[in-house]
């Protein structure tokens, strides 16, 4: 078993298939959040039938949300009314941060890469894994064992928190360094990061979203839904690498400026009639 890791990316598009809970996130985050106002448990249910999730696995997705600490409930007469916890608004605070300012244009790099040397022993697989799942979600590649590079130098925070989270007792080091002149960054790049699976996840993304033209109210919040609720996975699947390491014609870019224009488009009627399911 080695170090190196690629992120894998699922092809499946459908929210159907997905989670309530998971739709139930991507609900409270793109319509609950920006209004910071109790939410009746009627109006989540209408909401997530819109998906083919039944109310019996609504109302699991909102319990178990709330043993999570992201949600309170309140009771008003024989109804109950749900409102993010603290905990919850700054979680999805961030998440929408990440999810609607990723890929608005690429920043200036300078050249520099940030890279952690860090092995765990074979004995201690778990932990193993669990490293190697939090770095490659924090945007981390691995081009061999026991190396993980990123062209993004302040990420050498998050690691520093993940190896300390994990509880990594072996020596940990990270360096900030140039390529040199032997062997080629996009070979690097190449064994780190498996870009053609995401480029292929970019372009089911385009493939889906392009030909959407909502007619109702209605369908402007499903298709709203559905778009940032795919979307918000490639913050996370996306290392966020320069434009210069990149393939030419790079799908990420193309997707971007579908996502924002189409979120943009869509908001003003997807959140009209998010207030007439409320009220």
């Amino acid at each position: 078993m080695t170090d190196v890791a690629h992120p894998r990316v699922s092809r499946r598009r459908e929210v159907s298939h997905a989670s309530a809970r998971s739709v139930l996130m991507t609900v409270l985050g793109e319509y609950v959040l920006p209004r910071d106002v109790p939410v009746w448990t009627s109006t989540l249910v209408t909401v997530l039938a819109m998906f083919g999730i039944e109310e019996k696995s609504a109302r699991q997705a909102l319990s178990r949300t709330a043993a999570e600490g992201w949600l309170e409930s309140e009771r008003v007469g024989r109804r109950v009314r749900w409102s993010l916890t603290k905990p919850g608004h700054r979680l999805l605070s961030e998440g929408a941060h990440r999810i609607y300012e990723f890929g608005r244009g690429p920043e200036s790099w300078d050249g520099r890469w940030l890279m952690l040397f860090v092995s765990v022993p074979e004995s201690q697989r778990d932990l193993r894994h669990r490293l190697r799942t939090r770095l490659a979600w924090a945007g981390f590649g691995s081009p061999q064992p026991g190396v993980w590079v990123s062209p993004n130098t302040r990420r050498q925070v998050e690691a520093a928190k993940i190896v300390a989270e994990l509880g990594v007792e072996t020596p940990v080091t990270s360096f900030l360094a140039e390529h040199g002149e032997i062997g080629a960054e996009a070979d690097l790049v190449t064994r780190a990061w498996d870009l053609r699976e995401l480029e292929e996840r970019y372009e089911d993304f385009i493939d889906e979203f392009t030909a959407i033209t909502p007619t109702s109210g209605q369908k402007s919040l499903h298709a709203q839904t559905l778009l940032v609720h795919e979307w918000r996975r490639f913050p996370f699947l996306d290392p966020g690498l320069p434009a210069r390491l990149l393939p030419p014609n790079w799908s990420g870019a193309k997707a971007a400026d579908l996502f924002h224009r189409k979120h943009d488009d869509w908001r003003a009627d997807s959140q009209r009639h998010w207030e007439t399911v409320m009220a």
